[in-house]
């Protein structure tokens, strides 16, 4: 079979996938949004990347959406979403991707779906957010609306700080995304979903920062995720319409649990480390099938 990647030159989950890939016989090439075209004639369209017809594939398989302009950032979602149109087989599907890196999006249709999600505040204007802050209990977590990794979240527990933190958004032209800030003792549960099926679960642990990222050296272990905890994770994955997922879940110091993020373009280095599971084998055989 022949499989496309939208990856980064260096992306190490694209090596990881072309690796597996080849091991099955698959052909398999890498892609870069910034080349693939799209061509419309009357009773006619056409997508190419470089001098390839986007449509030769079995599947594309979505694992980067590089920054660039709010028009940028549209058209690569019109491509996907036009050559899903035309048949082509798109993982994790565009309406799932748009879903999934929206923060607000995402936490609104969580909570719409009856899961457990921290209060949530999402707004504009910096004196709105001044008295978000108090209305949240005095200490939040403010986050990107688009974003990965923990880049770009702070916690603010002082008024004089959020000042400072929700002007300097806002001449940015930031919106101002403010969650409860959870007390979870240093740790968090990351749970990996294919194809409405639970592939596992790792704990994070950052005793040292309450962004609990891998890629801010947070400790991985495996996890044995309970019978609720998968529950939600299935429930949270259905509620973006992905296929691919990691679903993230916080408890906070009485053992309340919520439901923080649904990445659709998840990383899964330091789970399949943690489980001494192949996820780059397990996901191409599922593909393949």
């Amino acid at each position: 079979m022949r499989f496309a990647i939208l990856a980064s030159e260096n992306s190490w989950y694209y090596r990881d996938l072309a690796r597996a890939m080849g091991d099955r016989g698959h052909h398999v090439e890498r892609w870069d949004f910034p080349l693939l075209t799209g061509m419309v004639r009357t009773g006619r369209e056409d997508f190419s990347t470089g001098d390839v017809n986007a449509m030769a594939v079995d599947a594309i398989i979505v694992r980067t959406m590089p920054p660039g302009s709010l028009e940028q950032v549209v058209v690569r979602m019109d491509w996907l979403a036009r050559l899903e149109a035309h048949g082509a087989r798109i993982i994790n599907s565009p309406k799932s991707l748009e879903c999934a890196v929206d923060k607000y999006l995402t936490t609104a249709r969580l909570a719409a779906a009856g899961l457990p999600v921290p209060d949530t505040i999402v707004c504009e204007s910096p004196e709105i957010a001044l008295v978000a802050l108090d209305q949240l209990g005095g200490d939040v977590v403010v986050k990107p609306l688009f974003g990965a990794e923990g880049r770009g979240i702070v916690r603010v527990s002082d008024p004089d700080i959020g000042q400072r933190v929700f002007f300097t958004l806002s001449r940015m032209q930031s919106v101002l995304y403010l969650q409860r800030y959870i007390n979870h003792g240093g740790s968090d549960i990351r749970i990996l979903v294919l194809d409405g099926k639970v592939l596992g679960g790792m704990r994070r642990i950052s005793p040292n920062d309450f962004r609990t990222n891998v890629s801010r050296q947070a400790h991985a272990e495996p996890h044995q995720p309970t019978d609720q905890e998968c529950d939600w994770a299935l429930r949270a994955v259905a509620a973006t319409g992905a296929i691919f997922a990691g679903v993230d879940i916080l408890y906070n110091e009485i053992g309340q649990g919520y439901v923080i993020e649904v990445n659709a373009v998840p990383g899964w280095k330091a789970f399949a480390r943690a489980n001494q599971i192949d996820i780059a084998d397990v996901f191409v055989r599922w593909l393949a099938r």
